[in-house]
């Protein structure tokens, strides 16, 4: 049963069994384990963003929460962010996305985020994990807070496209057979 299960995350997290015994996950078990889930992560996420026709791009399930568009600029902003706070690396200067982009722009903005993640932890070693650094609210936490956070916010964005996509009776990439 245990190692039914541990398959089932790793396919659910994009990874492989090869890739969770790897001698880079032993020297950097973070940074490595972050490079592992990304690939899937954005694979799954884009796909989402791709699969919302763009007339729904305004779609909100309730007035309280945000439109599609609205939830990919939140994603763009996210990545750039956490990706560089996780790795200790300056955020570059992107140009800004906007929830009145079309779906074409917010769609190429997320690649760029992505792509910049993929970059950016590419250079990330665990060395620097423990170093201090600004959180939100100006309190002060590890990058190994802002990996965390970034892993979890991966996830929950793609929870949350997913759901946006089947109030909209659309199939969510990992759900597809």
């Amino acid at each position: 049963m245990k190692s039914i299960l541990v398959v089932s995350m790793m396919v659910l997290l994009g990874t492989s069994a090869g890739a969770q015994t790897s001698a880079a996950q032993a020297k950097d078990p973070v940074s490595s384990g972050l490079r592992d889930i990304q690939p899937g992560r954005q694979k799954n996420t884009i796909a989402a963003v791709e699969a919302m026709p763009a007339e729904k791009f305004s779609y909100k399930p309730t007035a309280e929460q945000k439109t599609f568009a609205q939830l990919v600029v939140h994603m763009v902003e996210a990545n750039y962010l956490l990706c560089s706070k996780a790795a200790g690396i300056a955020k570059p200067n992107a140009e800004e996305a906007k929830d009145r982009d079309s779906k074409e722009k917010l769609v190429a903005a997320l690649r760029s985020s992505f792509d910049f993640c993929s970059e950016t932890l590419a250079k990330m070693d665990d060395s620097k994990l423990s170093e201090m650094t600004e959180g939100f609210g100006g309190k002060q936490v590890t990058h190994a807070w802002f990996s965390l956070v970034l892993a979890s916010n991966w996830a929950d964005h793609y929870a949350e496209a997913a759901m946006y996509l089947r109030l909209n009776g659309i199939v969510p990439p990992s759900a597809r057979k």
